[in-house]
């Protein structure tokens, strides 16, 4: 890694409450819900709006661009808020509102720290459009790097248009991805990786995404445990044994976060503060 890239990381992990595990209970995110669709379904994922599932995924509400500023203008009034971030509740590439509103935060809110997740598979063709918009770090979710596990994980996507299934799809999908972190880091721009640890599937697999992904110029990791919905219902959430060994394999090769607690998509607060972290449920209507 450049020495410049490094200074840029350097910033972040000082700053960014998903990046700094030591941070992580001092200082808040915002998560904004304005990107309601999705364009590839994971065995594991089910969206939804509601009030009551504490999970990536779900939110109370979907937001516009105004509403947005508003919630973001109150929060920061009231506790100390380094990032706005969009992490769906679908992909945050799905929807224009998600760079019309990183536009409007650098604007109004020059301080904080733009941040999105995404899928991946749209992000070489918004590569530009993201640096050029201010956003300082970028979430990829990578669970595999080989196609004979991806088929597994991933169902289908939907890319300029049309559906693909199976292995056509997943490396459709892959090679995005991959072609992204490229993008994204060469624009100075942080990638962290977030790969969803499923025993059976792909638990021996994540060391391998590690290096694949470090070779790209992603900077960070973050192994989530499977949150067992949709196809993966019946499995078991894997166990802290499981979790820890995975990640100090990771760890070997790449930095790890180990700190995540798998926020909602309208999470706001101080992530690791029970005190201070809430979502929108939590919140009457009027104050946004």
């Amino acid at each position: 890694m450049s020495d410049k890239r490094m200074s840029r990381f350097a910033h972040i992990t000082k700053a960014h409450p998903c990046f700094n595990e030591k941070i992580h209970d001092k200082v808040g995110r915002i998560h904004i819900p304005i990107a309601p669709n999705c364009n590839i379904q994971c065995g594991f994922c089910t969206r939804k709006l509601n009030d009551t599932e504490k999970r990536p995924g779900v939110a109370s509400c979907i937001m516009s661009v105004d509403e947005a500023i508003e919630h973001i203008r109150q929060t920061t009034e009231k506790m100390p808020i380094n990032v706005v971030g969009v992490a769906g509740p679908g992909d945050s590439l799905c929807s224009e509102d998600t760079l019309k509103l990183f536009e409007r935060v650098k604007e109004e809110f020059p301080d904080l720290i733009l941040c999105m997740s995404t899928n991946g598979l749209l992000v070489p063709e918004y590569a530009d459009k993201i640096a050029q918009a201010g956003v300082k770090t970028v979430t990829i979710t990578i669970n595999a790097v080989d196609a004979d596990i991806g088929v597994q994980i991933y169902d289908d996507i939907v890319y300029h248009g049309k559906m693909y299934h199976g292995r056509e799809g997943f490396e459709i999908l892959l090679k995005n991805q991959l072609k992204g972190i490229e993008m994204l880091s060469q624009r100075g721009v942080v990638v962290k990786v977030n790969s969803v640890l499923i025993p059976g599937v792909n638990d021996k697999h994540i060391k391998e995404i590690a290096k694949v992904v470090k070779s790209k110029g992603a900077a960070i990791m973050n192994v989530l445990p499977l949150i067992p919905l949709n196809k993966f219902k019946d499995l078991e959430k894997p166990g802290c044994g499981m979790l820890s060994t995975v990640r100090s394999e990771v760890e070997e090769i790449i930095p790890i976060f180990r700190a995540c607690t798998q926020c909602r998509a309208d999470a706001f607060g101080i992530p690791g503060s029970k005190q201070q972290d809430f979502s929108l449920e939590l919140v009457p209507n009027s104050h946004y």
